[in-house]
């Protein structure tokens, strides 16, 4: 795999587009740990547990953290880290903040193409959370500019983020399967315009418009 990313084209980067079957080896074990520590997360937002027990888990994380610290090579990329350069929603996003399967502080977000739009579902737990019991704000615009970020990427331009609009209707609950879904709306030049809703079963929660501007990510990868 290469260290390098932005220096080829998307097309080159067909061995990012993982297999069908589930993960394996490495990359499950790390699958795997993500979301124990997901649990981990979400539980020390609501737990009881006592001084002893807290030091303890504290101690063995510290522990467990120089262990890998021991492992780190310097930046070396597990896939994408957001959709927008990939353009496809197969592809390797194992560390993106938002729909990393191997990232722990993703909620995370799945998402798929179904004809011209992008579906997203994903269910926040308390540690997201804003208002209470609901999500934070701030969380739910990650979400969109993921969203349509993949729709953009689909015009076979994919530009980075100009503007996102944000337009919160209803309190979007915890603990809740929610679905975004986002579209292109037109192509102006290099400018790439999406628009997407944030849906909790029938209730629209929120609604999104993007500007994306169209890069050379080899470019911007030099810069």
């Amino acid at each position: 795999m290469s260290d390098d990313p932005f220096g080829q084209s998307i097309a080159s980067l067909a061995n990012w587009i993982p297999a069908d079957e589930p993960a394996t080896g490495q990359r499950a074990a790390l699958h795997r740990l993500a979301a124990a520590m997901r649990t981990v997360a979400e539980a020390l937002t609501d737990m009881q547990a006592d001084e002893a027990d807290l030091l303890a888990a504290a101690e063995a994380m510290e522990q467990f953290g120089a262990r890998l610290e021991g492992t780190r090579t310097g930046h070396r990329p597990w896939g994408f880290a957001e959709s927008a350069p990939a353009g496809d929603a197969r592809a390797m996003f194992d560390r993106s903040p938002v729909i990393g399967l191997g990232n722990p502080v993703a909620p995370p977000l799945r998402m798929e193409i179904d004809g011209d739009r992008i579906i997203g579902r994903a269910s926040f737990g308390a540690q997201y959370e804003g208002p209470p019991g609901h999500v934070h704000g701030g969380i739910i615009a990650a979400a969109f500019d993921e969203v349509l970020g993949m729709a953009q990427a689909r015009t076979g331009r994919p530009g980075m983020t100009g503007t996102l609009t944000i337009r919160y209707r209803r309190p979007t609950p915890l603990h809740t399967e929610v679905v975004f879904e986002a579209r292109v709306d037109r192509v102006e030049g290099r400018k790439i315009f999406a628009a997407g809703t944030l849906h909790a079963g029938e209730t629209l929660c929120a609604e999104a418009e993007g500007i994306f501007i169209s890069v050379d990510f080899s470019q911007l990868r030099r810069a």
